[in-house]
């Protein structure tokens, strides 16, 4: 009887596991497969162009060097040129005068309450749209009738080389695409200026400073710089620089702030 018993007991036992539901996986949805296709077959063509990039970077290393060396011998030569003449004028009682500086750098200093239209509108042509907002600008005579409308809202002076190398080693963006993106390799800058010579960041900060025949459209690559508050702050925003405010033209004296703004 106990056998019978315990037979009943493993047949019903093998009738519940049997009429248990197996599980079934769920189909993958179509669309999903699709967009794991497409995002498979993207993922590939950007790891193979991004290598490519890193490639021909990597062949042009040696001409990125040497376009360094030639402008920083360059420089190194015009200034040298410079200190020599100053001595030879000093030596001769004479009066040494450098030559007009071909670019400036502009940063705004106040906000947009109440701006005259005539401001704003000079502001946004200057793609100063925000406070701290700075920008290279190429001195002739239409620019600084316009610097001298907006003069009260505005610092501006004539920056150096290593002002202007700092400002885009640190700061630089550029504009590609409506899309402000980082520098991180040369492949943009040849990309939309290598027509003209242009080839990596070294050409980039010589063809501002020197103001060169394509100063326009390096210029206009580049993305707004957005600086931060100086530190120890500005002295006094309502008044000139020459009355020891802060509007106004600092000349030399631009590269302490913007020193300070990084």
């Amino acid at each position: 009887m106990d056998k019978a018993e315990a037979k009943m007991s493993e047949e019903k036992k093998e009738v519940k596991r049997k009429k248990k539901p197996t599980r079934v996986v769920p189909n993958i949805p179509e669309l999903l497969k699709k967009k794991e296709e497409r995002d498979k077959k993207n993922y590939e063509e950007l790891t193979k162009e991004r290598k490519e990039v890193r490639l021909k970077n990597k062949a042009k290393v040696d001409i990125y060097i040497k376009n360094a060396q030639k402008w920083w011998d360059e420089y190194i030569k015009e200034k040298k040129e410079i200190q020599d003449l100053k001595r030879k004028a000093k030596h001769e009682g004479n009066f040494f005068v450098p030559t007009e500086p071909k670019v400036a750098f502009i940063i705004r200093l106040k906000g947009i309450n109440t701006l005259h239209p005539k401001i704003r509108k000079v502001l946004q042509l200057f793609r100063l749209r925000q406070l701290y907002n700075g920008t290279f600008v190429k001195v002739n005579k239409a620019t600084m009738n316009m610097i001298h409308i907006i003069e009260p809202f505005i610092t501006y002076g004539f920056p150096s080389r290593e002002t202007i190398a700092k400002l885009i080693y640190k700061r630089g963006f550029l504009k590609h695409e409506n899309q402000r993106i980082h520098i991180e390799n040369n492949h943009l800058i040849e990309e939309h200026l290598g027509k003209f010579g242009i080839i990596c960041v070294e050409d980039l900060i010589h063809e501002i400073y020197s103001c060169g025949p394509h100063f326009k459209e390096a210029n206009n690559l580049l993305w707004t710089f957005k600086l931060k508050p100086p530190k120890k702050g500005f002295s006094e925003k309502r008044h000139p620089f020459v009355l020891g405010g802060d509007w106004g033209n600092r000349e030399e004296l631009i590269n302490d702030l913007v020193i300070r703004m990084l």
